[in-house]
């Protein structure tokens, strides 16, 4: 066994990428403080192919050098956009039939782990600001709330963290 070298990789350059198949879903980050945090999350979204990374509210936005020390280039494969109201984005994407789900502790969620998506359906996931979490507004809007299982003492973890688990398991199950 060996460390595989970048040519042994067979990574996908960024036109090819822009031109294939992309998953059924996309991540909505909302009041994202940490241009870290939203750097990591483009190289999330390239990694497990996402259709589209949608920065809403206070969220930095490309080109940023913190965004980009952490993207390490997914800005320039990732589509993604700014959108001012995340109110607004979620209900186009609603009445477009996607379904939202927000992933945050709530009463009411679903845990991550019973979480079956639905076939041939879009899932559209929102993350919410580092301190408050989605905002209530958008849980209310939500088709569903999704939580992951933890079982330490903080009960929180790390936006860029989160998304990369919620992505994952969604590429898993489907």
């Amino acid at each position: 066994m060996h460390k595989l070298s970048l040519d042994e990789l067979n990574r996908l350059s960024v036109v090819d990428f822009k031109e294939s198949e992309k998953f059924p879903y996309c991540l909505i980050l909302d009041d994202i403080r940490s241009l870290n945090n939203v750097g990591s999350v483009f190289r999330t979204a390239d990694a497990f192919r996402a259709d589209t990374l949608y920065l809403c509210g206070i969220t930095g936005q490309p080109p940023h050098r913190d965004i980009t020390k952490t993207a390490l280039g997914a800005t320039e494969s990732v589509s993604w956009t700014y959108v001012a109201d995340v109110v607004s984005l979620v209900r186009q994407l609603q009445a477009a039939g996607w379904v939202v789900a927000a992933i945050e502790q709530a009463a009411g969620s679903t845990s991550l782990s019973d979480f079956e998506p639905e076939p041939n359906k879009r899932y559209a996931f929102v993350f919410g600001n580092e301190v408050t979490g989605v905002r209530d507004d958008l849980i209310q809007l939500a088709d569903l709330v999704l939580e992951i299982p933890q079982f330490g003492t903080k009960h929180s973890l790390n936006i860029a963290v989160t998304a990369g688990i919620v992505c994952w398991d969604f590429i898993q199950k489907i």
